[in-house]
């Protein structure tokens, strides 16, 4: 058992040096489930693409995954086969649109939802013996303020909260950025304004988020997106592709390809600000 703590400390470590090489980890969440969540990993994660980076995107709603069903793709193993000693990370990937790589997670299996801490690490530890080269890591996280989604959203360098302009969709992507700051030292979002009529809705929307942000919370806060809303999503989604691969030139897309070039010179720290010590901390007290 001790040996099994300090190979996966070690892991963890590991991939901690990798994040320093260049790897750039983003975690897009969003509180509230049906925001388009899923949609923005999807879409952005293919627009670095098709602009020449090397992606990979973690479905990391570990219970109910959905990436591999709306991009259409085949999928014969999954995490929970990493998790099982199986396979490893590098044989469970598959390929989508624009050279992306997806890890796929499993759909309605409960225990992929209640990891233990060890579990946990051991899920850390497999993407540091990822023989795979990539230059992003999107995590398209979970809705709610599970453990799971904290801890994924603490690990990342970059934390993009999905919104749209509903009270609950509000009310819920404020109290993921309070648990975030108030408990795990979580201070910087990049906010996504998702579905809006306009450019104008978008920062209104921003703008409700900040009032109550502001006044309750110490955080810093920053629009990097606003996403029209449009038709083709839908007609890109019932065909089981993303909008920017189907309707390039529709507003989403558009809008979507301006989120890439600007996430790709969002900095990599000099030393990893990914609190991946957490998870370290989790194994060992565990």
């Amino acid at each position: 058992m001790i040996n099994t703590v300090l190979d996966q400390a070690s892991g963890l470590r590991k991939m901690s040096q990798n994040n320093n090489n260049g790897v750039k980890v983003i975690a897009v969440t969003g509180g509230k489930g049906g925001v388009g969540k899923t949609n923005v990993s999807l879409n952005t994660a293919i627009a670095l693409g098709q602009q020449g980076n090397r992606v990979l995107v973690l479905d990391a709603d570990l219970g109910l995954a959905n990436c591999d069903v709306m991009l259409g793709l085949r999928v014969e193993r999954n995490l929970s086969h990493v998790l099982s000693g199986e396979c490893e990370l590098d044989e469970i990937l598959v390929e989508g649109p624009a050279g992306i790589k997806i890890v796929p997670a499993t759909s309605g299996s409960q225990s992929m939802v209640e990891l233990s801490p060890s579990e946990h690490a051991g899920l850390i530890r497999a993407f540091s013996e990822l023989n795979t080269e990539f230059d992003i890591l999107i995590v398209d996280t979970a809705a709610g303020i599970s453990d799971m989604v904290l801890s994924f959203s603490r690990a990342a360098q970059d934390v993009m909260v999905v919104v749209c302009d509903e009270p609950t969709s509000i009310t819920d992507a404020y109290a993921l950025i309070k648990v975030l700051s108030r408990e795990h030292g979580v201070y910087k979002f990049k906010i996504v304004a998702n579905m809006v009529r306009s450019m104008r809705e978008g920062h209104e929307l921003f703008a409700k988020l900040s009032k109550v942000t502001d006044r309750f919370l110490d955080v810093s806060m920053e629009l990097v997106a606003t996403i029209p809303y449009d038709e083709n999503m839908r007609k890109a989604t019932r065909r089981q592709k993303v909008i920017v691969e189907l309707f390039p030139s529709s507003p989403a897309s558009v809008a979507f390809k301006a989120l890439a070039t600007r996430a790709v010179k969002w900095p990599i720290p000099n030393q990893p600000s990914g609190h991946l010590e957490f998870f370290i901390e989790k194994l060992v007290n565990g």
